[in-house]
């Protein structure tokens, strides 16, 4: 309500602009509280209701006189004008008060039948704001304005300052980790500092934890009423109530005496979230920082943008594209930072060659005083070394393998960069415990994805400045494997594994929370980069997704049939005795049965199996493979089986097709990789398992996923090992289905997979869910005509 809009010139019928002093008199609120009850009329049981009233009078000269009988024995000898009057009362009511003569919900107490009252079921916000926007408007309109000292919704001074201390302490009983800190919020007021995080974390839990905001201001646009003392508040407009609601919320984990929030220093970056809620440090009614000026520095390092035009380092031996350059500034910005970080870039977009670029920076600025760890896969640990060999041949190896590792220890602490594989990491973690390094970066992360495994408890003891990942797939299954490549990373930034679930896993997975998402996301982004080929390597050529579904019929369709029958019974029996969580054995061996019937018979242990002579999807193959290689077509063979693969290979032994073979019991990887590479065979049978990461075969042009899993993030990176940076041909991937059945089935838990990772990657849409009951019995529904 605007003064031109409120306004009525006393000598006029209707509305115009005025200004104080325009009246022939000065018209005169008084706000007090008085108790109502609830009108008999009801039928209701007398109930009692705080409001606030409005005394509405007029002064003329030294006389008052009240809007509806006088104040005072002179009232006679005045000459009141009632238009004026009248149109004084049309200025106060436009203001929402009502006259509580017409009330009929509630009584006021005899004495008290005339004034005006605000809201009878207004909330504190609701009496506050009248307090705060239609006073002071009331006073340019030339009304005199007067409060009850007692009058419980009184309102601060807009312009009044808050404060945030942040101050070393403690960490919460339980947790070991250093640098904590304690937050307190507040505001300035009559030269004392009133703390007002109690009356927000009771708000917040009030109205249901991190969703509290959502709760309290449903799309409403007015401030939220914060009591400052008995008879103030504090009115805080929603976009900042909403940060602070987020802020506190990450922070906060509900224990303490919630006079104040404790935080990690691996937390800090909601400091700057905090800060830009209230826009800078000097503004009237702003936020003035007090204490810990180092967290409050790194939580604002951490929200600045990387440099993206750092020079690489001299010594390099390749010439980064323009997003490798970026990643190079990215990796230089979260060191500098000292932050952790996952450069999380799509399959085949050189994020090797970008962390070489990256360590050999930091020699030549002089800051690798101390060796850079790469951890990585047993199978990629040569690779790892030509690669640094070729690319930056200044910088010095060793790798630790084989039996004599302990003799290389002094070795590779006089070193620039210490390979080493998980499983030997495991094996030596004292000496990386008590050795310090300047950098520790993991590639292929996802190896450290379960929280509870020695790989992931040996890494984290490693004693290094700064911490790395490096992996195309942070989230595979679910986002518990992100929280744990975190727990590496910065401790304390997701909370604890508990805490993460119940803000996070089941909002989203279960759920299909698009705000907990978006939340997350915020939260990881400035510690993750993610390009795909799609956005950077846009000259790539075409690549072609082919779903192939196949027909099972005869005998093989009728043991599916009957192998199914007796696995899902073996299921429902397990679920109904153990519950879902502890039957997961049961129902992974079902369905690996199942599989296992589609991709072959022959692949099944049981006597009934050994009858069933044929495979629908093994003579696809071999006809797709006729078809293709005539034509100068290379091809990629991806299985989970490695028995599949041997029974593969024998099929084209059969048919005078050469191949090679890669699997987990492959003596030499490099070996058979080269004869492909080099054009000596035309097929290549790879395990998924044992090939799915680190080959770069781009001499293929044809991938085909012979058994499809429900984690499309494996899928992926099996076919990108032919559709990376170098390939110059059109890619073409075949996914063999067998119609109908598990396996087609399990492309809507893929794409439900691909959501999730893709919602926290890049796609704030996506959503994406587990395993549930309902999944289990839709892939062991009957055979169909296909799904589709």
């Amino acid at each position: 309500m605007t003064v031109a809009s409120a306004g009525l010139h006393p000598d006029s019928g209707g509305p115009s602009a005025r200004t104080a002093g325009a009246w022939p008199f000065v018209p005169h609120v008084r706000l007090f509280t008085e108790r109502l009850v609830a009108a008999a009329s009801l039928g209701a049981r007398e109930e009692e209701v705080l409001a606030a009233v409005i005394e509405l009078g007029f002064v003329y000269g030294s006389t008052r006189v009240g809007a509806s009988a006088a104040w005072s024995p002179d009232a006679a000898r005045v000459t009141r004008d009632f238009g004026a009057e009248a149109r004084a009362r049309q200025v106060l009511e436009s203001f929402g008060p009502v006259e509580l003569s017409v009330l009929d919900t509630h009584e006021a107490p005899l004495g008290c039948k005339a004034g005006y009252v605000v809201g009878i079921d207004a909330d504190d916000a609701a009496r506050c704001s009248f307090t705060a926007s239609a006073l002071p408007q009331l006073r340019k309109l030339g009304f005199s304005v007067e409060l009850a000292p007692d009058y419980p919704w009184q309102v601060v001074a807009s312009e009044t300052a808050w404060y945030a201390n942040v101050s070393a302490t403690d960490p919460p009983p339980g947790d070991e980790k250093p640098d904590w800190f304690s937050l307190e919020l507040g505001i300035e007021l009559d030269g004392r500092k009133v703390n007002l995080l109690p009356a927000l974390l009771d708000l917040i839990e009030r109205g249901g934890g991190p969703d509290a905001f959502d709760t309290l201001v449903p799309c409403r646009g007015r401030p939220v009423a914060i009591p400052v003392d008995d008879n103030r508040f504090v009115l805080i407009p929603p976009e900042r109530l909403r940060v602070l609601f987020k802020v506190l919320t990450d922070l906060y984990r509900f224990e303490g005496d919630g006079d104040a929030v404790k935080f990690t220093a691996m937390q800090a970056q909601a400091l700057a979230e905090l800060e830009g809620a209230f826009g800078g440090d000097h503004s009237p009614g702003e936020l003035r920082w007090e204490g810990a000026q180092e967290v409050r520095d790194k939580g604002r390092a951490w929200s600045l943008r990387p440099r993206i035009d750092l020079e690489p380092p001299k010594g390099l031996q390749a010439t980064l594209r323009s997003y490798q350059q970026e990643g190079l500034g990215w990796l230089q910005h979260i060191r500098n930072s000292d932050a952790g970080g996952i450069l999380a870039d799509d399959m085949g977009l050189g994020k090797t060659l970008q962390t070489i670029a990256h360590i050999a920076a930091e020699k030549e600025a002089g800051r690798l005083d101390l060796p850079a760890v790469v951890v990585t896969l047993t199978s990629l640990s040569g690779n790892w070394r030509r690669e640094i060999e070729k690319f930056a041949p200044d910088l010095r190896v060793v790798v630790m393998h084989g039996p004599q590792r302990k003799s290389l220890r002094y070795l590779a602490r006089r070193t620039d960069v210490v390979i080493t594989t998980y499983p030997l990491l495991v094996r030596d973690a004292d000496f990386y415990e008590s050795t310090p390094f300047h950098m520790l970066i993991l590639d292929e992360a996802q190896a450290i994805k379960n929280a509870r495994s020695q790989a992931h408890q040996a890494v984290k003891t490693v004693n290094a400045r700064h911490r790395l990942c490096l992996t195309g797939t942070p989230i595979e299954n679910g986002l518990d494997e992100l929280w744990a490549q975190f727990d590496f990373l910065m401790p304390g930034l997701l909370g604890s594994a508990d805490w993460f679930k119940q803000k996070y896993v089941v909002p989203i997975e279960r759920e299909g929370s698009r705000r907990r998402l978006e939340e997350l996301r915020g939260q990881v982004s400035p510690f993750m980069l993610r390009r795909t080929k799609e956005q950077v390597a846009t000259e790539l050529p075409p690549k072609t997704e082919i779903v192939r579904p196949v027909e099972l019929r005869g005998p093989q369709r009728d043991l599916y049939e009957s192998i199914r029958l007796a696995a899902h019974a073996q299921v429902r029996q397990a679920i109904s005795e153990k519950g879902f969580s502890a039957s997961s054995f049961t129902i992974l061996d079902a369905l690996m049965k199942l599989r296992q019937v589609c991709c072959d018979p022959r692949l099944v242990p049981l006597e009934s199996a050994q009858s069933v002579k044929n495979s629908a999807k093994f003579e696809t193959l071999m006809e797709l493979l006729e078809q293709q290689l005539p034509r100068g077509r290379r091809a990629l063979v991806f299985s989970q089986f490695a028995s599949m693969l041997n029974l593969i290979g024998q099929g084209l032994t059969q048919r005078d097709i050469r191949f090679v073979s890669l699997t987990g019991a492959t003596p030499n990887r490099q070996k058979v990789v080269d004869a492909f590479e080099g054009r000596q065979v035309d097929v290549f049978l790879i395990s998924l398992k044992a090939g799915g990461t680190g080959l770069n075969l781009t001499s293929a042009d044809t991938v085909i996923h012979y058994d499809p899993w429900w984690n499309p993030a494996i899928q992926a990176q099996a076919t990108d090992r032919a559709y990376r940076i170098g390939q110059t041909k059109p890619v073409f991937v075949y996914n063999l289905i067998a119609a109908g059945s598990v396996e087609e089935r399990m492309l809507g838990l893929q794409r439900r997979k691909k959501a999730l990772a893709d919602g926290i990657l890049g796609d704030t849409r996506a959503q994406g869910a587990r395993l549930t009951l309902d999944d289990v019995n839709g892939l062991m529904a009957p055979l169909s005509d296909g799904d589709g």
